[in-house]
């Protein structure tokens, strides 16, 4: 399901308004247009990076919803992110550079337009303007997609392994979603994961919010949470 399928039906000759995110504690990127992007000076450079995702019917405990299977990688800078990279837009559209960059990381996996979910302008220094694809597949392509990134290219080297993203939060409010937001991302890709999550209506928004917010309290002493469990 597409950001727009997701926002229900619009009136006629109305343009939908760019979704925001709206999680508090996460600070908004500035949405814009596939149209709008591609319409950036030569000053700006661009990135193109990718969620796969499957629904997964599976229980932990034999209790608790796993809801969808969501893959991210693990870096070689210790940072969580998703398959992609940079486009050099003076020789490869966006896709034809996405998939350039996952043949070498996943190698069995390529990404049209109609995968493009959205675009934002990243905070820092640099002029980038980060565009995020989305592609449903079932739980069995994505488990081919784990074991074929083991005997990519950059496995071991830029990629440390993929990792599944749980979306379910336990009944001591960390475990699960909260305690893998508490790692650290690179550049845009927490908050295209909690945006993606949101559009494609993955987690509900009220629980995106309160994962969050668990990350922001103080953890209590590891001594602290042994005696609490004795």
């Amino acid at each position: 399901m597409g950001a727009m399928a997701a926002m229900g039906a619009l009136p006629a000759g109305a343009l939908p308004p760019l979704p925001t995110l709206g999680v508090p504690g996460v600070p908004e990127l500035k949405p814009l247009t596939r149209y709008e992007a591609m319409r950036l000076g030569p000053g700006w450079s661009h990135s193109c990076h990718a969620m796969l995702y499957a629904p997964n019917p599976g229980m932990l405990f034999g209790r608790i919803p796993l809801r969808y299977a969501v893959l991210m990688q693990m870096r070689f800078d210790g940072l969580l992110g998703f398959p992609g990279g940079f486009v050099d837009r003076r020789y490869w559209s966006l896709e034809d550079g996405l998939n350039r960059v996952l043949g070498l990381g996943l190698g069995c996996v390529r990404l049209t337009e109609a995968d493009y979910l959205c675009s934002h302008l990243t905070e820092g220094p640099h002029r980038v303007v980060a565009h995020f694809y989305a592609r449903q597949l079932t739980l069995e392509e994505l488990h081919t997609i784990e074991i074929s990134a083991v005997h990519s290219r950059d496995h071991g080297l830029e990629v440390m392994g993929m990792v599944r993203v749980p979306l379910y939060t336990q009944k001591d409010r960390m475990g699960g979603l909260p305690n893998f937001l508490a790692n650290s991302f690179v550049g845009t890709a927490k908050f295209q994961l909690l945006f993606a999550l949101k559009i494609l209506n993955m987690v509900p928004e009220e629980k995106l919010a309160e994962a969050v917010a668990a990350t922001q309290k103080p953890k209590k002493p590891a001594i602290d949470q042994a005696a609490g469990a004795m």
